[in-house]
């Protein structure tokens, strides 16, 4: 028997809007197997859920029925018993990724009923059974919700501004944060605020139930909450006195919510009787921290400090690791779940595949048997010069008072910049002469704006994330004293989602974002979140000490090779640095549509 079917597993959860995964991974993070649970599929005739939950479209309400999920963790458990050579008895760490925001509220009896959780076959009892009086609310906010407007108005106003609140917690406030979720819950229900002893979020909650015990809150999670303090490491009196409904109360929602684990590593205790007695766990299987949905993902590549993900599905996101702390409310900083001292930094756009979508729509569609939707709007992106700015040999604007084009392209109301639905196009000269700026009144030619739609999308990334990168090549070490140093930018580029396989729009975005090692595209499936959950137990449990980091021990053994590709070179010399020109231009031309969008 080789050493892969007789060594250690360890799995991986996911526990997002519309499935529970689970994924078992060797110590050289081989995948063994995989299952998953569909909602809708499997439970959506007895819950009544759409897409994973239910909706009050009166309150602009989105939530989900906590029943729903501890009837699919039995469930996902026995499809992987069945789908696993030899059982479960070999998986000696459990971690995972859960949707971010989410909360989940104990009552008064749920400690007690999970250290009872128990499995007899002759009266056998699955988890919804035993554990339907542990909640004092059986539904847990979902962060699609946009019912807490009012309570947000509040919590930006909290300390002084959007701003300052960015600066102690890492974000504004938003409609899906934990915070305010718990205030409106309070307000609308006091009675079962008052019954509800602990306070989960989603990912300490699946914890919970494997643990069974309450179990701490995760670091990288706790930044979705706009109730941490992220610099003093530690719950924010204000925040918490405003959400409890007044200073006296402020200490009764500490108690709810208990003390984060700081160390997203080791172990919290062994899994719980009842999984070791129905689907043959080992009880030395030990329960790791479990993260959220956006730090799993970064741990499933894994993401090295000053790399970013860049997610191109219909909405977009931007990901990276750095050590610089630089808030602001247009954007989030979360503790990285795994290193202290490191931050997660993430950009969330609405407007992403579907305005590429719509600008591609009006354009002549492509014939001939083995066109594809897109092969017209890559050609005019390829055939557009870089900000639609024809240069000559040495990269030099021509023509007589060249200027460079630049838009925003937004079907949806955006949160990045806070701008409603429409469509602006503007110009401004090849050095970003602010004076220059001026709108275009005029339509551009259709097959200009595929170019300018997704330049706008890499340098509103660029823009807020510039102050985060260093300058690449330059060295203390000897082996780079000859290394050029290249211009401040992410080490590489990380592409996802559908928009990931255009090589037209890899291009532009290497073009514009940079990538001093290139951009490369990254495929793990559907199954990132719950990888990265896998590799949180693996590190969690085979780290030789608080001192291996994750990035030490999963880097030496993730096969980028099986998983990565490189599609497009990244940095381009001259290139990059026409756009960096007109990023000032940009941050300008958001301030002004804002301006008139506001009046």
């Amino acid at each position: 028997m080789s050493q892969g079917e007789e060594g250690p597993l360890y799995l991986g959860l996911d526990l997002s809007t519309q499935q529970l995964k689970a994924i078992l991974v060797q110590s050289d993070l081989h995948v063994v197997s995989e299952v998953k649970v569909d909602f809708d599929a499997d439970f959506g005739s007895k819950y009544k859920i759409r897409k994973g939950v239910l909706v009050n479209e009166a309150e602009n309400g989105v939530f989900a029925p906590v029943a729903l999920w501890l009837e699919s963790i039995d469930l996902v458990l026995a499809r992987l018993r069945d789908a696993t050579p030899g059982g479960l008895g070999r998986i000696r760490g459990i971690s995972g990724s859960c949707q971010q925001h989410g909360s989940t509220y104990w009552s008064r009896d749920a400690e007690s009923l999970l250290a009872g959780l128990k499995w007899d076959e002759k009266e056998p009892k699955g988890l919804v059974d035993q554990l339907t009086d542990a909640f004092s609310h059986p539904f847990a906010p979902n962060w699609q919700d946009g019912s807490t407007q009012a309570q947000c108005d509040r919590f930006d106003a909290a300390l002084g501004s959007a701003h300052r609140l960015a600066e102690v917690t890492g974000s504004s406030a938003h409609h899906r944060f934990t915070g305010t979720q718990i205030m409106r819950l309070r307000e609308k229900l006091p009675e079962m605020y008052a019954a509800t002893s602990r306070i989960s979020l989603v990912s300490s909650f699946l914890a919970s139930i494997f643990l069974g015990s309450i179990a701490p809150l995760d670091i990288g999670d706790v930044g979705g909450m706009n109730l941490w303090d992220i610099q003093a490491k530690a719950w924010s009196e204000p925040l918490l006195a405003l959400a409890a409904g007044g200073e006296s109360e402020a200490a009764g929602l500490r108690q709810r919510l208990g003390e984060p684990r700081l160390d997203g590593g080791g172990s919290m205790g062994a899994i719980a009787p009842y999984f070791r007695a129905r689907y043959g766990f080992h009880p030395d299987c030990q329960i790791a921290p479990f993260t959220g949905d956006n730090p799993a993902t970064i741990l499933a590549l894994p993401l090295r400090p000053l790399d970013a993900i860049v997610s191109l599905g219909t909405s977009s996101t931007f990901l990276m690791i750095t050590p610089v702390y630089q808030p602001d409310e247009s954007y989030h900083f979360m503790n990285h779940p795994c290193t202290p001292g490191q931050y997660m930094f993430m950009l969330c756009y609405k407007n992403g595949g579907l305005a590429r979508e719509t600008v591609r729509d009006r354009l002549p569609k492509p014939q001939g048997p083995d066109s594809t939707p897109w092969d017209e709007f890559n050609k005019c992106v390829l055939d557009t010069p870089a900000l639609d700015l024809p240069v000559d040999n040495e990269g030099n604007p021509v023509g007589a008072d060249p200027k460079a084009k630049m838009g925003l392209y937004f079907n949806r109301p955006e949160i990045v910049p806070n701008i409603r639905a429409g469509t602006w196009r503007y110009t401004v000269a090849p050095s970003g002469d602010l004076s220059t700026l001026q709108e275009s009144k005029e339509p551009w030619d259709p097959k200009v704006d595929p170019r300018i739609l997704v330049e706008s999308q890499g340098l509103s990334m660029r823009l807020r994330s510039q102050a985060l990168v260093e300058p690449r090549g330059a060295s203390s070490s000897s082996a780079d004293d000859d290394k050029p140093t290249l211009p401040a930018q992410p080490r590489r580029i990380y592409l996802v989602g559908g928009g990931s396989l255009n090589p037209a729009i890899a291009q532009v975005l290497g073009s514009v974002l940079g990538g001093a090692e290139g951009v490369y595209r990254l495929d793990v499936g559907g199954n990132a979140c719950a990888l990265g959950g896998a590799y949180k137990a693996v590190w969690a449990l085979e780290r030789r000490d608080e001192n291996e980091t994750f990035d030490d021990l999963i880097g030496k053994r993730w096969r980028g090779d099986e998983a990565v590709e490189k599609v497009d070179v990244g940095y381009r010399p001259g290139v990059f640095e026409r756009y960096g020109k007109v990023v000032g231009a940009f941050e300008e031309m958001e301030k002004r549509i804002l301006e008139v969008a506001k009046n």
